[in-house]
């Protein structure tokens, strides 16, 4: 079988029974993706940093292809999560970096009075791989040195 996307355990994951996302419905466009292990997402006070949710995951993809992380719609309203960044950005080389291996997390803020927990196996979020285009001049040369947040370093 030819390899063209998917998902796989992250290193450091293999023995944590990690659940690959699947989609729910024919027509979905997301893979449901959910917490490795339980997390306490503190009430926000200014100045915190978002809360890294591990998934225990790492994706692969082609090379004109991203995959885009979404909040659960649910999220906001139930559990007060929202993404630190509006949408996570998984780019190609990010899959197995020398930092972390690709390992996919979600960055939360908790906009609720009181902590939260996420518990493992819980849905947090989904996934959509998409294509991108680049420019008619775009000479990108550039390698991924790292892993989380490393793209600008």
């Amino acid at each position: 079988m030819n390899r063209l996307r998917g998902f796989e355990v992250a290193k450091g994951f293999e023995d944590k029974e990690i659940n690959l996302p699947i989609r729910k419905t024919k027509y979905s466009a997301g893979y449901d993706i959910e917490a490795a292990e339980d997390t306490v997402v503190p009430s926000f006070k200014k100045g915190m940093n978002p809360t890294l949710v591990k998934t225990g995951l790492k994706a692969y993809m082609q090379d004109d292809e991203v995959l885009f992380l979404y909040n659960r719609s649910s999220n906001p309203k139930k559990k007060g999560l929202i993404l630190a960044n509006s949408v996570g950005v998984i780019d190609k080389d990010y899959y197995g970096n020398v930092d972390n291996d690709g390992h996919i997390m979600f960055a939360f803020y908790n906009i609720k009075d009181e902590d939260i927990t996420i518990k493992k196996g819980e849905a947090i979020g989904q996934g959509v791989f998409q294509k991108y285009l680049i420019t008619d001049d775009d000479a990108a040369e550039g390698e991924r040195k790292g892993g989380f947040g490393s793209t600008s370093k």
